[in-house]
């Protein structure tokens, strides 16, 4: 069979089984994936003996430390997939829910019903654990999903698809709900993307260079954020003891991931207050400082380029700008930022409220690090991904963001007039 005809097959059972799944109860949904739970329990000696294979063909390829330990499947990450599908499970049901319902003066009713999108490609790298992140979210809100894991995953990804799946049998489900690509040839991403007759929406996880790729090239929606080049801003009427806490949270908790501060913006009226503590601190943990002429004049740092307020480091690397009010730091967010999550630090409410209003951001946090910016930590549960465009899901995407809205309009034998 040619990859073409493979990745054909493989939309029309998606689409199948998505029509299957509308009318899925939440009762047979919950029951799968805490099947999918045991059923990875009971596949714990194959999943780790498949993901051997995935980890020394990664070393053969010279893959270095930090991707083989997120390629690594140990008994924690299991756990971890196992107790994700059970919350998953504990999570309502978005499906079906009906609100904004009115009597309009015809008589008739009108509200508003929630649905699944349909079927849901999803294109990541490396983490074998986004499988079962992915394959409960999408089976939870309703949604058939294709899934292509990074080829540096193949085995493992296998091996999980195949207890989700027996997950789904085991509750009545179609098997084809949950499919995994099985080939590693990179023309079949090329081909998921451009099947609008058979996928709804793409969700790509992974490196800038793969999501620019997948939103130049797709013919499908995509849910995606590009970069996550956060911000905190320092104002003069900041708590200080706060605003160093927050900002030390915000650059080191992680340095690898998408809501980790790359810029730091302080008040001119408190930057000799506050930036020789951070500046230690920082060195202290090894992270790069650069920043402005002002910055520089107040504590050791390399100056910094245009270019710096773009980037995004995924590192220990912090850029730092002395800026001469809030309105100076909400445009320079607005300007440089990637709307992903920017903070605020301020006692003062009208600011933090004007703050909240201006800057243009998927997550706006006020006292609080950007660290927040997360499905779990919104009370999402796990999330498919983060988005920062403004239809059709904004922010941290979990159920409610795999799910869109229909009008449903109810009577009683009602006719219209004119």
């Amino acid at each position: 069979m040619s990859l073409e005809s493979y990745m054909n097959e493989v939309g029309q059972k998606a689409r199948a089984a998505s029509r299957l799944l509308t009318r899925a109860t939440t009762e047979q949904k919950n029951k799968a994936l805490f099947a999918m739970a045991n059923a990875l329990e009971s596949a714990r000696p194959r999943l780790k003996e498949e993901n051997a294979k995935d980890i020394e063909n990664g070393k053969q390829k010279g893959l270095d430390e930090a991707l083989l330990d997120r390629l690594e499947l140990n008994d924690a990450r299991i756990d971890g997939m196992i107790e994700g599908l059970k919350q998953v499970a504990t999570l309502p049901d978005p499906v079906g829910e009906i609100t904004d319902m009115v009597y309009r003066p015809s008589g008739i009713q009108l509200g508003k019903m929630r649905v699944p999108l349909g079927v849901i490609g999803i294109i990541y790298e490396s983490r074998p654990n986004v499988t079962i992140d992915a394959a409960s979210l999408c089976l939870k809100s309703g949604n058939a999903t294709i899934l292509r894991g990074g080829s540096e995953a193949f085995y493992s990804n296998q091996a999980i698809a195949q207890a989700v799946q027996s997950g789904l049998a085991s509750a009545g489900l179609p098997e084809d709900a949950v499919q995994v690509i099985n080939t590693v040839d990179r023309a079949a991403v090329g081909l998921l993307i451009t099947m609008p007759d058979y996928v709804d929406v793409i969700v790509p996880r992974g490196g800038k260079g793969l999501i620019e790729r997948i939103s130049k090239d797709a013919r499908v929606p995509v849910i995606k954020h590009l970069d996550g080049n956060c911000h905190v801003y320092i104002d003069d009427e900041a708590d200080l003891e706060k605003a160093f806490n927050i900002a030390m949270n915000a650059k080191t908790r992680r340095y690898g991931v998408c809501n980790a501060m790359e810029s730091l913006l302080v008040n001119a009226r408190v930057a000799k207050d506050i930036l020789p503590r951070l500046a230690d601190a920082l060195s202290e943990k090894g992270v790069e400082l650069v920043g402005c002429d002002l910055t520089r004049a107040i504590i050791e740092a390399a100056p910094a380029t245009e270019d710096d307020w773009y980037t995004e480091y995924l590192a220990p690397k912090l850029s730092i700008k002395v800026v001469d009010d809030m309105d100076d730091a909400i445009a320079h967010i607005n300007q440089y930022g990637s709307h992903h999550s920017d903070a605020i630090v301020s006692q003062n409410y009208s600011k933090t409220r004007a703050f909240m209003t201006e800057v243009d951001s998927s997550s706006v946090m006020v006292n609080a690090s950007t660290a927040f910016a997360d499905g779990f930590e919104y009370g999402l549960g796990a999330e498919i991904g983060i988005s920062t465009d403004k239809i059709h899901a904004r922010g941290p995407v979990g159920l409610i963001g795999l799910t869109s809205q229909k009008y449903v309009v109810l009577g009683d034998g009602h006719t219209r007039d004119n």
